[in-house]
């Protein structure tokens, strides 16, 4: 054989490799339709509230264990001179600050959660008023992102937005 020949040959045998090491990739199980829609929607909010029950009892614990350890927290806001803005935040700095001991209860209440799940994603989106003790701090809207990691929905991501004017429960003084 000519060594033009020979290269061919090898550029050959290199994508045929290639192919054959990738067909296992293609041929895997995929996930599963949802079975029952309902119970993930609900096991989806269940985590949720897990989170602000755990941010009311200061649970450090319960909170690091309802996030995957990789997950992105955002915050989407308009900063005091009127500007778009966009904060991300550590997980450790949450979790960190939710265990640290403080006077109020941090008492996250939602309403109107929406919640979709396609397979082994769930996203939950709810208005909420945030209050400090008693005390009304702000209100906004959370975005969750979960993602099911064998038989247990994980937080993945955690996006915000905060208003501190307008928001329906200061009109009310929303007492609980």
């Amino acid at each position: 054989m000519t060594p033009r020949i020979l290269a061919s040959v090898a550029v050959l045998a290199t994508l045929v490799a290639g192919l054959v090491a990738a067909a296992p990739l293609g041929a895997q199980t995929p996930v599963p339709a949802t079975i029952d829609p309902a119970a993930d929607r609900a096991a989806a909010l269940a985590v949720v509230k897990r989170l602000f029950d755990a941010m009311r009892a200061g649970d450090s614990a319960t909170v690091r264990a309802v996030f995957h350890p990789q997950a992105h927290l955002s915050s989407a806001l308009v900063g005091r001179d009127g500007t778009p803005q966009v904060r991300v935040d550590s997980l450790g700095g949450f979790i960190r600050a939710v265990g640290t001991p403080h006077a109020e209860v941090w008492d996250e209440r939602t309403s109107g959660e929406i919640v979709q799940v396609d397979g082994p994603m769930a996203t939950v989106w709810t208005r909420y008023a945030f209050y400090a003790g008693t005390k009304f701090s702000h209100c906004g809207v959370d975005a969750f992102t979960l993602a099911r990691t064998g038989a247990e929905w994980r937080i993945v991501a955690l996006t915000d937005t905060r208003q501190r004017t307008g928001c329906p429960e200061q009109a009310a003084g929303a007492p609980r």
